[in-house]
């Protein structure tokens, strides 16, 4: 079932596909006598109309007008969870208690949970699960590397499931979160009842290339530069290797210099527009060691994973599960290349293009896209 914008000249979102009738249980029977609907519903970006084929069970027919963040919420328990000899990590909760679980995986890795990632959920129908992942946010020891690898995080994620006696719940991730979603649900698709992810990023060769070794350096060389002079010509073959280390450096001040110049060229591609804000996250020293140090021990190698594909490889173990990719059209740290990748190895998800917008989840269009993904998830979770 395929998603047609209407006619506009200010159509900033496209709609690839809305859960295909072969998608998980939503795969009616049909009649030689039915006849397929198309009706206009107002569910993109802007001033733009998407045509909606009447295929869907009807509580996922559900006309989705919710568009803005939900108010800010504080967290009804919050707690800290030990996960292993050396981490322990920060968790909260808000939102519904007794409502549909939904776990919010933070980006990075390294980057932490603000309390704005609560606002894409509408608090009277999610249980909101937040937390720190290893070394990050408010978890303990800060910026630490030690037993830190993609699998520690997947069973973290299981842990914290079950400390917080959750048999299911819906998966949300955006930018390295979105890969730790992947990792997660292809590790445990029973416990996941659907995927919101956004700014994909699968952790390849190419991707890290793209941002750190140059690529991306054609669309913002000023920001480019800065970040690249710290590293001497003669190392500049993999500043990867080069960043790494500086960031294990027994020198404190040289990891704080590299942290904030790794941090800074990330804050100042994240926006389609420059976010002055965000930019200066980078001079918060504490906040960028974690950031920077996590980050580039993951790159270093290569996610923890046993090869350059490997989350593309292994979609069919999720392929049934309903799931929403929202991704920025301008995206600059993660490319819609990779997005796109994912898209043609999984048909069955719907896929979001925010023709407005680069990485951010904070930018309006793809916000509003995050909180209409999940609405409609609501709706098939009733």
């Amino acid at each position: 079932m395929k998603l047609v914008l209407a006619s506009s000249s200010l159509a900033p979102c496209f709609c690839v596909r809305f859960f295909p009738p072969n998608h998980n249980n939503l795969n009616p029977s049909f009649s030689g006598q039915r006849k397929i609907k198309l009706r206009a519903i107002s569910v993109s970006c802007g001033m733009s109309e998407v045509l909606k084929s009447d295929l869907m069970e009807p509580e996922a027919e559900t006309l989705v007008n919710k568009r803005n963040l939900y108010a800010p919420i504080e967290p009804y328990s919050t707690g800290n969870l030990k996960v292993s000899d050396v981490h322990t990590l920060y968790w909260e909760q808000s939102g519904k208690p007794d409502g549909h679980p939904v776990v919010f995986l933070h980006g990075g890795p390294g980057g932490g949970t603000a309390p704005g990632n609560r606002r894409v959920f509408d608090p009277e129908f999610y249980r909101i699960i937040l937390f720190d992942q290893r070394g990050a946010g408010k978890s303990t020891p800060h910026a630490c590397l030690e037993e830190n690898t993609t699998w520690d995080l997947v069973n973290d994620i299981e842990k914290l499931r079950e400390h917080l006696k959750i048999p299911e719940w819906l998966v949300f991730g955006g930018s390295w979160g979105s890969t730790l979603a992947l990792a997660y649900s292809q590790s445990h698709p029973d416990k996941v009842t659907g995927l919101v992810l956004r700014g994909i990023f699968l952790l390849r060769k190419k991707e890290i290339d793209w941002f750190y070794e140059g690529g991306a350096a054609a669309i913002y060389p000023d920001a480019w530069e800065e970040f690249r002079d710290l590293i001497p010509e003669n190392e500049r073959g993999s500043l990867v290797d080069a960043y790494h280390k500086r960031l294990n450096s027994d020198d404190l001040e040289t990891q704080y210099a590299a942290a904030r110049a790794w941090t800074k060229w990330e804050m100042m591609t994240a926006y389609l527009r420059p976010n002055l804000e965000n930019v200066q996250k980078a001079e918060d020293d504490k906040f960028s060691l974690a950031f920077a140090r996590i980050e580039n021990h993951y790159f270093v190698n290569k996610g923890f994973f046993p090869s350059d594909s490997y989350l593309l490889d292994n979609v069919d173990k999720i392929r049934h599960i309903k799931t929403t990719i929202v991704q920025g059209r301008y995206d600059v740290c993660c490319p819609m290349m990779s997005a796109w990748d994912l898209h043609k190895a999984w048909p069955e998800a719907e896929l979001k293009i925010v023709y407005d917008a680069g990485h951010s989840a904070n930018e309006p269009g793809i916000a509003a896209e995050l909180v209409v993904a999940n609405e409609k998830m609501k709706a098939l979770m009733r």
